[in-house]
């Protein structure tokens, strides 16, 4: 067993370099693991995150969830990839997130060794098997284009592998119970909890998407689609095009959800972005579509809980992302890779929650459903009336949207 101690005070001067700093860790042959703590004193004004680089790869992160964790050849603390730990030069990287005037002294230990117990493994393991598959509601029929179905969703979502209070099991229980037929789950900076999305998706028949949120301080987006890693660290313009080339799907994330509106330049816009996200609260307020407008309405409209716990804004599938996807798509396997397709396609619709008024394309006609007595606003201002809870009008390229006569936004559809 080797131990590994770093104390230093870090200033703002150090935060202004960057935020993120890498110590290095020798991790011998045949190394059966990895213990890592980080110790923060209770200063007022010190956030620090804290995550782990292998000498192969990005082995996860916890940002500042948690202040210590394990990994081994056949376990990792959620937030983290088990394997080999391969030998060479490792990283215990340290995000300086928010530091105090004054600086804040931090301690950092990495023991290379056996791990007696792997911190929040057993706790993680118990209440997944506690959860209980839960009854679906009645499932809602939108009519759809020749060949096509529309899908409930959720693009946005947080576990236990980052900081959100609950295992994947129990997002994919709430999905369930909201009528959703697919959930992203994005936790911040890792990719570790994509390993059990297929065996979950089968036990609880939702189509679980491989999504991991790139986080920094300067805005967030999420990467969907079974891609390994996208390093937060590399300038955002470089996340755009390293998922593209990896055949993954990026959107900008609550572009603007307060201290993580999205203030990155980009010379190249991703496809896809979160116009509704759960902090719109106040849908007579136009922010969020405004936004949606300048940015460019060829971007392809998601929406997202952002569900981390009970307190969160919203539960999962509030908002509810539709996918009009291959009709024959059934199991969880061929919804999600349904669902890639059609976000990639641009067959998207939103509407407040799963039961909410929604507008839907189907074919060469618009459908509005459950909206009498409000407008829909074509690309290019065009106001038509829907005087009936089942309204049809022709259809015409691009994005639409229903408000209510006091201006309320109640659904887009592409």
């Amino acid at each position: 067993m080797a131990v590994t101690t770093y104390r230093r005070t870090w200033t703002l001067d150090d935060r202004a370099e960057s935020v993120w700093h890498s110590l290095p860790v020798d991790i011998p042959a045949d190394c059966p693991g990895l213990l890592v703590t980080l110790t923060i004193p209770p200063v007022d004004g010190a956030v620090i995150d804290i995550g782990c680089e292998g000498a192969g790869g990005w082995r996860g992160w916890s940002g500042g969830a948690r202040h210590t964790f394990a990994i081994t050849p056949d376990a990792a603390t959620p937030g983290y990839v088990a394997g080999e730990l391969e030998p060479g030069t490792w990283w215990v990287v340290l995000g300086l997130h928010r530091v105090p005037v004054e600086g804040v002294e931090l301690v950092v230990e990495a023991v290379t060794g056996p791990v007696s117990s792997v911190p929040g493994l057993t706790e993680y393991a118990d209440a997944t098997a506690a959860i209980a598959v839960p009854a679906r509601p009645p499932r809602r029929t939108l009519p759809a284009s020749a060949g096509l179905k529309w899908i409930a969703g959720d693009f946005h979502a947080h576990s236990l592998h980052s900081d959100g209070s609950t295992p994947i099991a129990n997002l994919a229980a709430l999905g369930v119970a909201a009528g959703l037929d697919v959930l992203a789950v994005t936790d911040h900076n890792t990719v570790a909890h994509h390993l059990e999305l297929p065996g979950l998706s089968d036990r609880f028949g939702i189509g679980l998407i491989p999504g991991q949120e790139v986080t920094t301080d300067t805005g967030h987006a999420n990467a969907f689609g079974e891609i390994g890693a996208i390093d937060f660290r590399q300038a955002a313009a470089t996340w755009v095009t390293e998922v593209a080339r990896r055949g993954g799907l990026l959107s900008i994330n609550h572009p603007l959800g307060g201290d993580c509106s999205w203030r990155h330049p980009l010379p190249e816009h991703p496809r896809l972005a979160e116009v509704w996200h759960s902090s719109w609260l106040d849908h007579h307020w136009g922010g969020p579509i405004a936004w949606w407008q300048a940015w460019g309405l060829d971007t392809i409209p998601i929406g997202g809980s952002d569900w981390h716990n009970p307190t969160s804004l919203t539960p999962p599938g509030t908002p509810t992302t539709w996918l009009a996807v291959d009709a024959s798509a059934e199991t969880p396997a061929e919804l999600r890779a349904a669902t890639l397709e059609a976000l990639s396609a641009g067959r998207t619709a939103i509407s407040t929650s799963y039961t909410a008024p929604i507008l839907v394309r189907a074919d060469d006609e618009l459908i509005a459903l459950n909206a009498p007595n409000t407008l829909v606003i074509t690309p290019d201002g065009t106001r038509h009336p829907i005087p009936s809870p089942h309204h049809r009008l022709p259809a015409t390229p691009g994005p639409h949207t229903v408000i209510t006569h006091t201006g309320q936004f109640l659904s887009t559809c592409t």
